[in-house]
């Protein structure tokens, strides 16, 4: 019966994707500029600290990808927490996770290509940026109207290029770390906690926003080849993020003094021009670039997937809820795309601010996910017997009781956000209300239909 409620209604999907495939959707999502640029802020937020504030997102989204994973084998569909929410918490939380990650990861595709066209100006300088966005998001588009398993090998390639990338990084900074040749930056200058003993908590917004996209492997299970995909691919995705993002934090620190960052080349550059690679500068630019293009390709494809389960869920125009001969969701993938617009307006209009609004958006439909996924895992735990436990395909070795330390620290993180910042705190309440309000006027809308 709950299968059934996920699977049935979103039928039509190609099931083609391998647990390969889907682990490089999750991570095409998550490894991106934010990891390659943002790791700055917070290094000089912690110091060489900054470990801690890592290692205590990775446990969070540890949390989060157990949850997912037993729940997603439960309940395989592209609609991932939405439908979860639907089964075990109530419609109110399954409308408002969907829509709120739609909107979010939308906006996210844009500020991709929008920065995408900006490191372009490295080879390209006197090309204006509407023309890279126009033709980058051109491309993208045709890629996701082709088939499932077309874009889960294309995806793959395109995601490894970056995983490739971070794996030579963390293994040639620690070569010439333990060896010497780079001298080691964790107490240089004042200690490993040069910030205090609390600064690691202060960055962990920062951290744990590095592991947005983890969740992407629980949407991608709608196309799944098989079930027992599912908890290779949930299993392949936290492993591969947690060892490249605490392996690459690690030799940053390392590598890079804290009070530097930002000042002089990137640690990433100053790895490989260390050890003798010609042109790193232009490799990382190369590397940065196809980690934009790839997140933005993960997150059209998420967007897309999250509008055709709202629209298969009678949240969205049914026309959504179609596919092409391919089995794409051809109307809400395009319906998708209009945060490329945004983000170009945001990028004209408040240059110097477009990232900050744009990144306070995400944030918020990240997390919202995040807690919908714990809070349905606690639910779903609480309605099974031992039995049904022990036969379930995967299970979270903390059970409930990690989910519901999972969620404490997640709200924890966005109420610290929101004290932090102003503009994420009127951006995450204005969307809650604006959520909350569509809820309303839709379901009051379906019940004078039905009336009538």
């Amino acid at each position: 019966m709950l299968q059934e409620d996920g699977t049935n209604r979103e039928g039509g999907l190609r099931h083609q994707l391998s647990a390969g495939q889907m682990a490089m959707v999750a991570v095409g999502g998550s490894i991106g500029v934010g990891l390659l640029l943002g790791s700055a802020a917070a290094m000089e937020i912690a110091g060489p600290a900054v470990i801690i504030s890592f290692v205590l997102a990775g446990f969070i989204s540890w949390t989060v990808t157990m949850a997912l994973g037993e729940l997603s084998s439960l309940h395989p569909g592209a609609g991932s927490f939405g439908l979860y929410a639907d089964l075990y918490l109530n419609p109110w939380a399954g409308f408002i996770s969907r829509a709120g990650y739609w909107v979010a990861i939308s906006v996210s595709v844009g500020a991709n290509l929008v920065a995408s066209a900006t490191y372009m100006r490295y080879w390209f300088p006197t090309v204006p940026a509407l023309v890279w966005v126009a033709l980058f998001s051109l491309a993208l588009i045709v890629i996701n109207l082709r088939s499932v398993g077309d874009y889960g090998r294309f995806e793959f390639w395109f995601a490894m290029v970056k995983l490739a990338t971070m794996a030579m990084f963390i293994v040639i900074g620690g070569m010439l770390l333990v060896g010497g040749r780079v001298p080691a930056q964790y107490t240089a200058h004042g200690g490993f906690f040069p910030k205090g003993a609390f600064a690691p908590l202060l960055a962990m917004t920062f951290a744990l926003y590095t592991f947005g996209g983890i969740e992407m492997v629980a949407i991608t299970t709608g196309e799944s080849r098989s079930p027992a995909e599912i908890p290779r691919a949930v299993k392949l995705t936290f492993i591969t993020l947690a060892v490249v993002y605490l392996g690459a934090i690690v030799v940053l620190v390392g590598v890079m003094p804290w009070n530097r960052v930002g000042v002089t080349e990137s640690p990433f550059v100053t790895v490989f021009r260390t050890v003798g690679i010609p042109a790193a500068s232009s490799l990382m630019s190369f590397v940065i670039l196809t980690a934009a293009l790839s997140g933005a390709n993960a997150n059209l494809y998420s967007a897309s997937r999250m509008l055709f389960s709202l629209a298969r869920g009678g949240w969205a125009p049914a026309a959504l809820g179609r596919l092409n001969a391919a089995g794409s969701p051809q109307f809400a993938l395009v319906a998708s795309s209009y945060g490329i617009i945004v983000a170009v307006v945001l990028e004209m209009w408040v240059p110097g601010n477009a990232f900050v609004y744009i990144l306070s958006g995400a944030l918020f439909g990240l997390m919202l996910s995040w807690l919908v996924s714990l809070a349905a895992h606690v639910a779903c735990r609480r309605q099974m017997s031992s039995d049904q436990v022990k036969a379930l395909v995967m299970r979270s070795p903390v059970g409930a009781w990690g989910s519901i330390l999972g969620l404490t620290l997640v709200t924890a993180a966005i109420l610290k956000t929101w004290w932090d910042s102003r503009v994420s705190l009127i951006s995450g309440v204005s969307a809650l209300l604006i959520l909350t309000v569509a809820y309303v006027l839709l379901k009051s809308s379906d019940a004078a239909m039905q009336r009538t």
